[in-house]
């Protein structure tokens, strides 16, 4: 009996640490939506000091430096002056491998409603972002800019370095045109086409996005090799091209829509095309053991959530792209979460 019940105060303990991560994440949320990394760059500084730069409530502040202090995110001096620890320095707006934008986004409203809803979507089956805000997270987007700008800076912090390094896993170089269906600003097109100086690329995306995709690529210099076509993949894409390049898109997405996405691109191509997805893969079997494809699952969770879409497993994602009349040439690893997947039209 005694042993049972070490087990349960031992799981009691451990479901608490879970339970209190929400609340940490919402402490190094705060701390990113008031830049205090940014503030902390230079030198120590005193509470006051920290609050004028801030324009916060120095008391509230202070129990906030010295809850930071205690995870870790901030250093606190003898004389309770304020620096910023290894940690602490991801949350810098301009670090290499920043997590600013992406502790912004994680408590928008935008992302933080719908999964208090996460319940009722396990009931019900509903996507809980539609059932909390009556729209879907695409629609929702373009017309909450604020929100908008948060999710592109986060995809923009994510993709830093990440898509440099996928432009080397795979031979973009054999193309002479592709699309980047749903690119964002053109994160993973830019590197793609600075890589490969003869290829021409276009970035497909909706209209409101369209806008930031133009302004980056012209701030890189590729106007002339680039191009932005507006437009929504539910319907149809660019045709014509040798490649469709579509990274993380697809998990967006239940086997329905995504079947459409993939049958207007084999539709789109010529018989020598190629639709390259960059994906997540969850393994068959769970090892509880394994970060990363636990990272995953908890980000298929993610997807059920806002868009209603999912992670999948190599085994289905030959049937969406069987349904779509292409087959599954290849994956390729990469050196993060994600894989490259080759298909072909069949």
């Amino acid at each position: 009996m005694a042993s049972d019940q070490a087990v349960l105060s031992e799981a009691a303990g451990t479901i608490r640490r879970l339970l209190l991560g929400g609340q940490i994440a919402h402490v190094v949320h705060a701390a990113a939506e008031l830049g205090l990394a940014d503030h902390l760059n230079d030198k120590p500084l005193d509470v006051q000091s920290l609050a004028k730069a801030t324009a916060t409530h120095a008391p509230s502040l202070a129990r906030l430096l010295r809850a930071l202090a205690a995870i870790g995110i901030v250093h606190e001096t003898d004389d309770h002056h304020y620096t910023l620890t290894p940690l602490g320095a991801a949350l810098q707006t301009d670090a290499p491998g920043s997590m600013r934008a992406r502790a912004r986004l994680h408590h928008d409203e935008m992302i933080e409603r719908p999964w208090h809803a996460l319940p009722h979507a396990v009931r019900s089956g509903e996507i809980a972002f539609q059932h909390v805000f009556g729209i879907d997270l695409f629609a929702y987007m373009a017309t909450h800019p604020e929100s908008s700008e948060k999710f592109d800076q986060a995809q923009r912090e994510v993709s830093q370095g990440v898509n440099a390094s996928l432009a080397s896993c795979y031979p973009f170089g054999i193309f002479k045109w592709i699309v980047d269906v749903g690119g964002g600003i053109g994160s993973l097109l830019i590197p793609i086409l600075e890589r490969n100086p003869t290829l021409r690329g276009t970035v497909f995306e909706f209209p409101h996005v369209a806008v930031r995709a133009r302004e980056q690529i012209a701030a890189c210099g590729l106007a002339a090799r680039c191009d932005v076509a507006e437009g929504d993949a539910l319907a149809e894409v660019p045709p014509g091209a040798d490649a469709y390049v579509l990274k993380s898109v697809i998990h967006g997405h239940e086997d329905d829509k995504a079947v459409t996405i993939l049958r207007n691109c084999r539709t789109a191509m010529p018989p020598h095309g190629k639709v390259i997805l960059i994906e997540r893969l969850l393994p068959e079997h769970i090892d509880p053991g394994d970060e990363q494809a636990g990272a995953s699952f908890i980000m298929d969770i993610s997807m059920m959530v806002l868009p209603g879409g999912c992670e999948r497993t190599e085994r289905a994602y030959r049937d969406v792209l069987a349904k779509a009349e292409l087959g599954l040439h290849r994956t390729i690893p990469t050196a993060g979460p994600t894989w490259i997947l080759e298909a072909f039209p069949l």
